[in-house]
């Protein structure tokens, strides 16, 4: 493998089309496309300052690398990457992209991050930034924090272990989402989602779990959270506090140590369908 090291690396496509190659401690200065359609790479102690780096790439390692803000659109189109102890700066990182592995990584502005994507695997990893993983899929996510609205829109087929969110209308139009051991703050959580599961979470979220088909709550504290599973079908919630209020659930089971109102409107829904139980 050939090797680069403390190279500063300007002008457009500067490493167009480079293989089985290694940068160390290299900047990758002004100019467009510095790595565009390359492959077997391995970055090391590099940084990037302009747009476009890594599109049309295949197998690319990177580690203790950054991106700066106005190394935007940076990876798009790519496959098989994994980026460890990285500061990625830059917006609009990862689009239509697949095969992706991001650990002990700091996201400051996660703006329109991994769009369209999938196969994805994040750990250790803290965001902020609006519409964080919109309608991408495959995705496996272990300690991680996300300040950010409309996160995780159009998902699908997402787990997600010991996670902190503050993000407003998060995981809507989802389909097979699991959140365990987890923190979740915003409003209008999951609307029109279908299988969302929540194991040991803790949730605050103004008029949260609405327009949802099958929704399964284990052992799950909702906080300040009212008009919750309006219009749900098939709710299965274990809620181990009280809730503020529960509106029109089409059908199911609500288990909660209280409730302090119900409003089961008739002409909207069968309240013979829904079993509502409080825990002494």
């Amino acid at each position: 493998m050939k090797e680069h090291r403390q190279e500063l690396l300007t002008g457009e496509r500067a490493a167009y089309n480079t293989h089985n190659e290694a940068f160390y401690d290299t900047t990758f200065a002004d100019g467009e496309s510095p790595l565009k359609e390359s492959s077997d790479i391995e970055l090391v102690g590099c940084i990037f300052k302009w747009k476009y780096p890594l599109w049309y790439s295949k197998n690319i390692k990177v580690s203790n690398t950054t991106w700066l803000d106005t190394a935007r659109s940076g990876i798009w189109y790519t496959e098989n990457i994994t980026i460890k102890d990285s500061l990625i700066e830059a917006p609009k990182q990862f689009r239509r992209s697949k095969d992706i592995r991001i650990e002990n990584t700091m996201i400051p502005n996660a703006s329109e991050f991994l769009w369209a994507c999938e196969n994805i695997t994040l750990k250790n990893v803290q965001a902020v930034g609006d519409y964080f993983c919109m309608n991408s899929k495959n995705i496996d996510i272990e300690n991680f924090a996300l300040v950010g609205n409309y996160a995780f829109d159009g998902a699908k087929n997402v787990t997600i272990r010991n996670g902190k969110f503050n993000s407003k209308d998060s995981f809507w139009n989802c389909e097979n989402v699991t959140i365990y051991d987890s923190v979740i703050i915003g409003e209008y959580l999951g609307w029109n989602s279908k299988n969302l599961t929540f194991v040991n979470c803790t949730i605050d979220s103004n008029q949260g779990m609405c327009y949802i088909d099958n929704i399964k709550m284990i052992n799950c504290k909702l906080l300040n959270t009212d008009l919750c599973f309006e219009l749900c079908r098939d709710v299965d919630a274990e809620v181990d506090s009280n809730i503020d209020s529960v509106k029109n659930p089409i059908n199911g089971r609500i288990v909660a140590k209280g409730i302090n109102e119900i409003i089961l409107d008739e002409e909207m829904i069968d309240p013979s369908k829904t079993e509502i139980l409080i825990k002494e």
